[in-house]
């Protein structure tokens, strides 16, 4: 049987906790970061707290519904979502892994969920490599105008809401970072584990997260730099002004005098 996993980044995040206390389906599987549920023969659904939405077997028009269902547990809903497709074929002769595929053997729900949590993961990558191509974009927009002229055109407020903006996506990265490790489901059971093992592969996990770490760090080392050369012009700036007012002191001082001798 061919089914369909789709898989929706719809927010920064997702209360879970709320979520769960209010939706009212089979949950299968929960923790403090994800909720998985049957809400069908056949048909599941995978909620995580960074913002992803899964389904498995869902046609357009309930997915719709369910997104609709949870916005109001979302912070900073998207306007448009970012979305990923895969295919699984179960009941297969063998476990084989295509580009945007996959052949299981039978249908476990096990093997399922891992799949889900796969394709979600991707997703997620997606919408932190976007994030981290819009901060290297407005870096190197600052260090072509550094290499112009000379000096930086941002101001030290804008730079503060720069180095926000990069240590806020870092910081949802690293409270994410669980997403990359093996699920605990995998440790015991070899075909779970290859299963797992290949969909990294396919899907590029590592290298794909490699690269946005990579990113970030280039955009730290240059907001450091215009950091310290903005502390310099500020310093640079405030000994003019110590200079230009032990002036006036020393002019107020002398030229009173000097006009009394006149």
């Amino acid at each position: 049987m061919l089914v369909q996993v789709l898989s929706y980044q719809i927010a920064d995040s997702i209360d879970i906790k709320l979520f769960k206390s209010d939706f009212k389906a089979e949950l299968y599987y929960s923790d403090a970061d994800e909720l998985f549920y049957i809400t069908s023969e056949g048909e599941y659904i995978y909620v995580f707290k960074y913002g992803v939405v899964c389904f498995l077997n869902y046609d357009p028009i309930r997915i719709s519904e369910f997104l609709r269902l949870i916005s109001p547990y979302c912070k900073n809903k998207f306007d448009q979502s970012l979305e990923e497709e895969f295919k699984i074929l179960t009941n297969s002769a063998r476990n084989k892994i295509g580009f945007n595929s996959i052949e299981i053997i039978g249908s476990e729900i096990e093997v399922l969920r891992l799949i889900m949590l796969n394709v979600s993961q991707s997703v997620a990558l997606d919408y932190y490599l976007e994030q981290t191509t819009r901060l290297m974009e407005e870096t190197n927009y600052h260090t072509q105008i550094l290499e112009a002229k000379g000096s930086l055109n941002i101001s030290g407020r804008n730079l503060k809401k720069y180095i926000g903006k990069t240590l806020l996506l870092k910081n949802r990265i690293a409270e994410n970072m669980y997403i990359f490790d093996a699920p605990p489901e995998t440790w015991e059971d070899e075909n779970l584990n290859r299963i797992h093992t290949d969909l990294k592969r396919t899907f590029d996990l590592n290298e794909r997260f490699r690269n946005i770490q990579e990113g970030l760090n280039i955009i730290k080392d240059n907001y450091e730099l215009f950091r310290d050369l903005l502390q310099y012009r500020t310093s640079f700036r405030l000994e003019w002004v110590i200079i230009i007012l032990i002036l006036v002191e020393v002019l107020n001082i002398f030229i009173p005098k000097i006009f009394s001798h006149v």
